[in-house]
């Protein structure tokens, strides 16, 4: 059965985009992700894999799935669904050990609803976004891992304080 992991990195503030970028760069955090994601189906909207940097578009080692409402939109290297259910239906008929969705914020939310697994990187700094995370239901997760780290912020030449939480969905509290 394939597990359903979101794996995002949050800001204290909710923050987790700034004009279709990431606010921040931590370089432990995309090792953290590079090290989650490598050899698994990714699942991210098309802003947020048109936000890839060209030289990991698309993401190495993982099938790029993208989902999109327009039905004109090319993605080279990558699959395409046009509904969030079928593309999760699609990896779980891979029968491959897990699954990530990527982001943006729409995905995100939508993979809240079906997430088996939580993998958040909260930073603990406030930042200028234009984009913020769903809120999150707490009372449905349970903590089953947290490393907390210090690293550099090269993007804002910032020292920051990081922590990578697993959490698992608890039995029964599946939104659908």
């Amino acid at each position: 059965m394939t597990e359903i992991v979101v794996i995002v990195a949050i800001a204290q503030n909710r923050a987790i985009g700034k004009d279709n970028d990431i606010p921040w760069h931590i370089k432990e955090d995309f090792l953290h992700f590079k090290e989650k994601t490598t050899g698994f189906p990714c699942i991210m909207g098309d802003k947020t894999y048109d936000s890839l940097p060209d030289n990991v578009r698309p993401l190495p080692g993982r099938e790029n799935i993208v989902c999109t409402l327009d039905k004109e939109y090319k993605a080279s290297g990558a699959t395409i669904f046009h509904d969030f259910n079928e593309a999760i239906a699609y990896v779980k008929g891979k029968e491959v050990e897990k699954a990530f969705v990527i982001g943006g914020a729409t995905i995100y939310k939508l993979g809240m609803e079906v997430a088996d697994v939580f993998e958040l990187t909260r930073v603990y700094h406030d930042y200028d976004a234009d984009t913020f995370y769903p809120d999150v239901d707490f009372s449905k997760w349970e903590e089953i891992s947290r490393e907390d780290h210090e690293g550099m912020d090269v993007k804002n030449d910032i020292k920051v304080r990081f922590s990578f939480i697993t959490y698992r969905r608890k039995k029964n509290v599946h939104s659908i």
